[in-house]
């Protein structure tokens, strides 16, 4: 062992950031886990680092006697009195013992040290960074294995996800990169570090960044939705009139969104003046496309949003990515429809209502516009509320509501009329009972006006093969998937 050990320690400190006294307590373990090995494990042995000269010291306490019998645990009375004059039989005294160990023992010493010392640099790494989650740090690129970034951020190596990395980005060894601390793990192997540049987080960071008035608070990111590499939309608010927020976001000839673009290899990024009003915030979001009007449930977060016919590809956007950014954003479910669409649904709809008692032309426009969409909406309505909003008595709102339950509840062969396939069986079947229709498919119809087996029916396969996704093939499938489908249904 060195003979003064003050400046090791204080060394090893400055270079680890470690603790002096953490340090001195790996010194002691293992002085001690050696001296095990050299004297057993017979007696009580202690082990004091000597502050004044700079050496760790190994005492084994024995009991002082008359006579010795047991040379590991006891000592004489005379043999005591050279070491203390004071001492009495019956006391303990600490013995001093040699450190030296040998070639075994110090290499056990050294191996106790660096474990220790690894242990508490890897407990301050992980302390530093675990109230970090959410931060922007920044690193450079040290080497990719199966597709995972592994990124030097300067005392610890974070990794970045295949998942996380923005598509179509490409890194070199010791290129400088920053990213987003998704999450901060302990594990036996020490702290992971999770990076991210795909995370709604990493954008709003990067606003915070580059906008004075954002970390002044001045004004507040109310939220962001990504497709990362493609665009995103935040939404922002100012608690002072005379700032705009989104001026302020885009900054001088876009100067502050742009160096946010730049950093994210060019993802288009639309900046939303948020609102308290639902339907205008989301309207806001919905831009460039110009919104007709919405119709709102609030109980289950949903909005039918309609759009002039021209306006209709502009509101959805490429692969339904503008509505489905928009819904993410606002956190309501979206349903986008053209005015002649529409026009015909609410004409049907209107139609069911103007067949029932006590409603009439402005009764069925009234509760359209309160949300009533089928006969079943009727047949569940609250008898009072109903009442109130058409302006009758209860007893006529339960006839109403009796009635409509009724016909909800008559099976098509009691109807007067044999349905037709557009205005029977086809229309209470769902897209989503065809054949080789998924979720994203069902989805990607809705958004173009196919609600129902109804219009697929109708429609022919230039129509259908002109949607993004459906070629002409599969848009002949969807037609005999449709006739299967009724006619399975109507035997």
């Amino acid at each position: 062992m060195p003979t003064n050990l003050n400046y090791v320690i204080d060394q090893v400190g400055k270079d680890k950031g470690i603790d002096r006294k953490v340090i001195i307590e790996a010194l002691e373990q293992a002085v001690l886990t050696a001296s095990r090995k050299k004297y057993g494990h017979q007696g009580e042995i202690e082990v004091h680092y000597n502050e004044e000269i700079g050496e760790v010291e190994l005492f084994q306490f024995k009991q002082v006697v008359e006579e010795v019998k047991d040379p590991s645990t006891e000592i004489s009375l005379e043999e005591a009195r050279e070491l203390d004059n004071e001492v009495q039989i019956g006391d303990s005294l600490g013995v001093k013992l040699n450190t030296d160990f040998g070639r075994i023992g110090a290499q056990t010493a050294k191996q106790v040290i660096i474990q220790k010392v690894r242990d508490a640099e890897r407990d301050n790494i992980y302390n530093e960074f675990k109230d970090r989650k959410g931060d922007i740090v920044s690193g450079t690129v040290q080497r990719m294995e199966k597709g995972n970034l592994y990124v030097n951020i300067g005392r610890a190596e974070a990794v970045l996800l295949s998942k996380e990395q923005i598509p179509g980005e490409v890194y070199r060894q010791g290129e400088r990169i920053r990213a987003y601390i998704l999450d901060v793990q302990k594990n036996t192997k020490g702290p992971q570090i999770f990076l991210s540049r795909t995370h709604p987080g990493f954008l709003i960071k990067l606003f915070e960044m580059e906008v004075p008035e954002i970390s002044e608070g001045v004004i507040k990111i109310i939220s962001a939705a990504r497709e990362p590499g493609e665009r995103a939309k935040i939404s922002v608010y100012s608690s002072n009139r005379d700032v705009d927020p989104v001026g302020s976001c885009v900054g001088m000839k876009g100067s502050r969104v742009q160096n946010v673009v730049q950093e994210l290899r060019g993802e288009r990024i639309d900046i939303i003046p948020w609102s308290q009003d639902p339907a205008k915030y989301v309207c806001n979001a919905l831009a460039p496309a110009k919104v007709s009007r919405v119709y709102i449930d609030e109980q289950n977060r949903h909005m039918e949003v309609v759009v002039a016919d021209d306006q209709l590809s502009l509101a959805i956007g490429k692969k339904g990515q503008n509505v489905r950014l928009t819904s993410k954003l606002t956190g309501w479910k979206i349903d986008i429809k053209s005015e002649s669409k529409m026009e015909k649904i609410s004409g049907e709809i209107l139609g069911s209502f103007k067949g029932l008692p006590h409603i009439g032309d402005v009764g069925s426009r009234l509760l359209y516009n309160e949300g009533f969409r089928s006969l079943q909406d009727l047949a569940e309505a609250d008898p009072e509320e109903l009442a109130k909003l058409l302006g009758i008595d209860k007893e006529k709102s339960l006839e109403i509501i009796d009635l409509a339950s009724q016909r909800v509840q008559k099976k098509p062969e009691q109807k007067d009329e044999e349905p037709s396939r557009t205005d029977g069986e086809a229309r209470s079947l769902s897209i989503e009972q065809l054949e080789g229709v998924g979720e994203k498919l069902a989805e990607t119809l809705k958004q173009h006006g196919f609600l129902s087996v109804e219009d697929i029916l109708k429609a022919n396969v230039e129509q259908l093969s002109s949607i993004q996704g459906i070629g002409t093939k599969r848009a002949e499938r969807l037609i005999q998937a449709a006739k299967e489908a009724f006619d399975t249904e109507s035997k």
